[in-house]
């Protein structure tokens, strides 16, 4: 073969692969990564209950245990998952839901009120093994919203599904249903009120005719929660759920999260949140958004978002971070550190937790502090509140 022929041959296979990414890496992201053998010592779990203003300062020894005890027991429901051969799927599921059923976090139990007085509920769920994902938004009387983020995942066609029609889907598949008076706690709701003075008191235009009153003034001390089987269980209102345990963090801020590894390799990732204090007209933010609160693929990590959500849907943050790692081979911490600095040029702020499939993990965030914590194969879990 003549040397002429040799450089078109060279120069034929150059042209067909990207400039930027190795033969190597551009072959392995072509498919998804298979299952991988069974070892224990690769399981991992990050968890995050919010980001905002949190600071000692303003956080009382007694909040401070309340939230180090919820965050440990999130913790401990998906490690014992992973530990006894579970999948991240299921990790991440039963993470969240204790946070979701926690009043201390701005999710499920925990979640603020809209302009309207209501609570309105948004969650997502990915698995990184196969790209599947599902999501719900604006739901008000599903009592865990991951639960049903994972029934859409599962159990239809559709990635997301919204309002009425995604309850009237839970509904059908079986999930537990609360009344709406199931979410209210005080705190959340004297939070409201504070938003609806501070907008009177400022003058703003479509806020002078805010509702004075926009929920019970308590919550039934015992309810019902309902299942499609008909199987009723009862609820006690914990009351503790009031202004002295809940950390108060700001309009933009409060959603829980989780990112797992398990011992087949393979990632996932969820999150769940009531949104904005105040929020109109069926305000969604980035968390049920694929690609922007919440992703996970098995090529490059896992990744739960909370802050902002304008800014972290602009920025497409969980995505972002995912192409970094994948794309331009950036460790996980570089690439959510870097993602978390293009929120913040933009005006926005929060954080992130990521984990790739080494177990490497990043939990970046540029306010005052953001609850999170992470815990791997050898049981030993540990918990961060502030900077």
């Amino acid at each position: 073969m003549s040397l002429r022929t040799h450089l078109l041959a060279l120069l034929a296979l150059l042209l067909a692969a990207p400039l930027t990414l190795p033969l190597a890496a551009r072959a392995q992201s072509a498919a998804p990564a298979a299952t991988l053998a069974p070892d224990p010592s690769r399981i991992t779990l990050v968890i995050h209950g919010g980001a905002g203003t949190i600071t000692r300062a303003n956080m009382t020894p007694e909040k401070e245990q309340a939230y180090n005890a919820a965050l440990d027991q999130a913790l401990q429901a998906g490690y014992a998952v992973l530990k006894r051969g579970g999948t991240s799927m299921d990790a991440v599921e039963a993470s969240v839901r204790v946070m979701e059923d926690s009043p201390l976090f701005n999710a499920g139990k925990g979640a603020v009120f809209t302009h309207e007085g209501r609570n309105e509920m948004d969650a997502a769920i990915m698995n990184g093994q196969n790209l599947a994902a599902g999501a719900v938004a604006g739901v008000t009387v599903v009592r865990n919203p991951i639960a049903a983020a994972r029934a859409v995942m599962e159990k239809s066609e559709h990635v997301m599904m919204t309002g009425p029609g995604a309850e009237q889907f839970a509904r059908e598949k079986g999930l537990t249903i609360v009344e709406p008076a199931y979410f209210f706690t005080q705190a959340r709701y004297d939070q409201l009120q504070k938003a609806l003075a501070e907008d009177r008191a400022a003058g703003t235009p479509d806020q002078l005719n805010a509702p004075t009153k926009a929920a019970p003034a308590a919550a039934p001390a015992k309810m019902k929660m309902k299942t499609k089987a008909g199987k009723p269980t009862s609820a006690v209102m914990d009351p503790a759920q009031d202004a002295r345990l809940i950390f108060t963090e700001g309009k933009k801020y409060g959603t829980v999260g989780a990112v797992a590894l398990d011992q087949y390799g393979n990632l996932a990732a969820a999150t769940s949140t009531g949104g904005m204090t105040n929020k109109r007209y069926g305000r969604v933010g980035d968390a049920p958004i694929i690609g922007c609160g919440t992703y996970a693929d098995n090529q490059s990590c896992a990744v739960s978002c909370t802050g902002w959500g304008e800014y972290f849907i602009r920025a497409t943050v969980a995505r972002d971070v995912a192409a970094r790692v994948e794309f331009q081979q950036q460790p996980v911490a570089q690439a959510a550190q870097a993602t978390i600095d293009k929120v913040a040029k933009l005006g926005g702020d929060g954080g992130l937790i990521a984990l790739d499939r080494q177990g490497n993990l990043a939990m970046p965030f540029n306010s005052e502090g953001m609850y999170r914590g992470f815990i791997k194969a050898d049981g030993k879990s540990q918990i961060q509140i502030y900077k």
